[in-house]
């Protein structure tokens, strides 16, 4: 066996799983090759914090001086929804009035159902963001008068 030879072979030891390799050849030679294993750890999960989502009504309002219209924005990133159910009225519809502490929506993040209250009295001039569309923070949702 030559030195390219034993090269190659150690070249290949150290690209396979084999962690022990002994040759003995006919003419009396042998080779024998250990691989250090390390040893890794697996880490458990001792403590899982969940986050508890703090109740967010953080809604952002923007008065637009043209049409006298205050801005509800998304107070997160989400799936908005504008009935509590596919079989169910809408919380709200363009022309309704709502009141300080009024569901206007839900937002859906993270398997959690959010629901959005409105934070002054008004009436809803228009609705911004189709029902089951995706929402990033502070995207504009509804227009209030």
């Amino acid at each position: 066996m030559n030195y390219e030879d034993i090269k190659k072979l150690i070249d290949d030891m150290g690209n396979s799983k084999l962690t022990e390799i002994s040759i003995d050849f006919p003419d009396g030679t042998k080779i024998g090759m250990k691989k250090e294993v390390k040893v890794v750890e697996k880490l458990q999960e001792k403590n899982i914090q969940h986050i508890e989502q703090k109740e967010v009504n953080e809604i952002v309002e923007t008065e637009t001086q043209e049409d006298n219209c205050k801005i509800v924005k998304s107070p997160m990133v989400g799936t908005f929804y504008l009935k509590p159910d596919p079989n169910s009225n809408p919380y709200v519809e363009i022309g309704k009035k709502v009141k300080k502490g009024d569901i206007l929506c839900i937002i859906e993040a993270m398997k959690l159902m959010n629901e959005i209250e409105c934070e002054f009295d008004g009436e809803i001039a228009e609705i911004l963001v189709k029902d089951g569309e995706m929402v990033e923070y502070g995207k504009p949702l509804f227009k209030i008068k």
